[in-house]
């Protein structure tokens, strides 16, 4: 017998309902959720739960590389970015150093912000076009 978490149906609602712009958002913060989380792991020197969030928040950055736009000039940059984000998450893990994780974090969190400011511009932009209601 299924048990219904509501949590998951808004969950898998929001994934469903979201726009491309608001899905890479929850990529940036369910990446830097599995960071804090490897980071925890460390500081508990649980090698297994830090080995498995940091392999979820390597997936994510692979996903965000996969869905780039290369023929846009911005994402051949990006992809070097999201290239040398990937390899420190791998060198974290292997070397369990939570200072490159601390330097990771701070890129994700600024492409994070930044992105939450575009589709916030973007929202206004389309408010001011369509009128107000």
């Amino acid at each position: 017998m299924a048990i219904n978490n509501p949590y998951q149906s808004y969950q898998q609602n929001a994934v469903n309902t979201a726009s491309p712009g608001e899905l890479t958002l929850m990529l940036y913060n369910g990446c830097l959720k599995f960071i804090h989380l490897a980071k925890k792991a460390m500081e508990e020197k649980n090698i297994e739960d830090r080995n498995t969030n940091l392999l979820k928040a390597q997936k994510i950055i692979q996903e965000l590389m996969v869905t780039l736009n290369m023929d846009i000039d911005i994402s051949k940059q990006m992809m070097a970015l999201y290239d040398y984000i990937h390899r420190r998450l791998i060198e974290a893990n292997v070397k369990n150093d939570a200072a490159i994780l601390d330097e990771v974090e701070g890129l994700v969190t600024e492409f994070r912000d930044t992105w939450k400011q575009v589709i916030q511009v973007n929202r206004q932009k389309q408010f001011a076009q369509g009128g107000q209601v």
